[in-house]
């Protein structure tokens, strides 16, 4: 049994400063001395490279569906063994979706901390955290937090109309160089934020009228031990990429990879003029619209990729890593670059969201499950080999599969089904 003291960070919305709030709390522990571990609920890869930047340490997906109850528990209980101090970003509203944060948060009796944008807000402040307290009973809900809050003056307006059981944890005044800059598919990644240290040390000293974190309670968090991994990739070598351009993986996939024997090394399709010497490439999502005219003129790792490709090597292209893969790369300007070619496809950018919901793949040897969130579309003639469903069982992403390549806007979640994760690396992947 580990124990440890533990807080989730919610709202009643997306676009309330969960991941500000949950970064300058992070940083504000870590200046304390605390050992702190972070956890973003949810299927996001943005959010977890700044709440990574801000704890220190690597920050995983808690969710009960994609990652499942019995991982979820190991990852807190395995974080609570080594940390003083566990925070956990919710997703979206505290009750949206299903599973939604407060499923979660009940399930591992996490104490809540609503946070609430209050800058344009007065007592009706109060009747909304009210709401998100009561809606649910079960819940431990440990009091609310003011966003963009105006003055001290602004701030003790907003305490005075909340119930005398429900206190205001602190604020956050409203203040431009607070934000963290935004892009189409969220918050820009920050390997990207040359001044990123000092923005979170600005964040932590904004705080105002923040408890101490030893008024939280301590929690349990008790696991079985998770099962040992097989060695199903022994030996083998995975070349995984990783720059600007290709940064969207769960901690959790590199770390299984690892745990069924495989020998992980990276490369950089913007600076690499080749691959490593690999048996297979796993190809994650992430920006490569905005890198496609740096990414064409890279002709020799575009060749290298039709090379492996052509020796029928396994190769798992994800998203923005199956974009690399296709003919043309059409970015938001309507220019086209030539890409690799694997698949006979064009990826178009376009101004709106196109998908966003978890989905699971179905393969001989079991079940992955992971999540879509894009905005290209694909025109191609390749013919789906296979098609995912939603969470709520609707047809869902098109997942292509040829001579050892598998390639679909689908992120997987790997730890969900290890065997089926394995299988799309191995040589014997082409059979599929």
């Amino acid at each position: 049994m580990s124990r440890c003291r533990a807080l989730m960070i919610s709202a009643p919305a997306s676009g309330q400063g969960k991941t500000t709030l949950t970064a300058a709390l992070a940083r504000r522990a870590r200046q304390q001395g605390l050992r702190v571990r972070v956890f973003k609920t949810g299927a996001d890869f943005l959010d977890p490279m700044l709440l990574e930047a801000a704890s220190g340490a690597p920050v995983h997906q808690l969710d009960l569906w994609m990652c499942g109850e019995a991982q979820c528990r190991h990852l807190l209980a395995e974080a609570a063994r080594e940390a003083e101090l566990i925070l956990v970003e919710g997703v979206m509203g505290l009750y949206d979706g299903e599973p939604s944060s407060a499923d979660l948060a009940q399930c591992f009796d996490l104490p809540v901390l609503a946070l609430i944008e209050a800058g344009a807000m007065a007592q009706t402040f109060a009747a909304l955290a009210h709401g998100l307290r009561s809606f649910r009973t079960g819940l431990r809900f440990h009091g609310v937090f003011a966003n963009g809050v105006g003055s001290a003056a602004h701030a003790q307006l907003l305490q005075d109309a909340l119930p005398a059981d429900l206190p205001l944890c602190g604020w956050l005044a409203h203040a431009a160089e607070l934000s963290l800059p935004q892009r189409h598919l969220g918050l820009v990644q920050a390997r990207e934020l040359p001044d990123l240290d000092r923005r979170l040390d600005a964040l932590a000293r904004a705080l105002q009228a923040l408890p101490a974190f030893d008024t939280l309670p301590l929690l349990d968090f008790t696991a079985p031990a998770a099962p040992a991994q097989h060695a199903m990739l022994e030996n083998l070598r995975i070349g995984i990429a990783r720059d600007e351009a290709f940064a969207f993986v769960y901690p959790a996939n590199p770390e299984l990879l690892q745990a069924m024997g495989a020998r992980l090394s990276e490369f950089s399709p913007l600076h690499d003029a080749g691959l490593p010497q690999v048996d297979a490439l796993y190809l994650p999502g992430g920006y490569p619209e905005l890198h496609a005219s740096r990414l064409a003129r890279n002709t020799a790792l575009l060749t290298a990729l039709r090379e492996h490709h052509a020796r029928g090597k396994p190769l798992l292209a994800e998203c923005g890593g199956m974009m690399l893969l296709c003919e043309q790369l059409v970015d938001a300007d309507h220019q086209a670059h030539p890409m690799a070619g694997l698949l006979p496809a064009r990826a178009l950018m376009q101004p709106r969201l196109q998908a966003l919901s978890l989905q699971s793949l179905a393969l001989p040897d079991g079940e992955l499950r992971g999540h879509s969130f894009h905005y290209s579309t694909l025109q191609t003639r390749q013919p789906a080999a296979r098609q995912a469903r939603t969470a709520q069982n609707q047809p869902g992403e098109a997942v292509f599969q040829t001579r050892g390549l598998t390639a679909s806007y689908l992120h997987f979640y790997l730890p969900s089904c290890p065997p089926a994760a394995a299988s799309l690396f191995r040589p014997c992947a082409a059979a599929h």
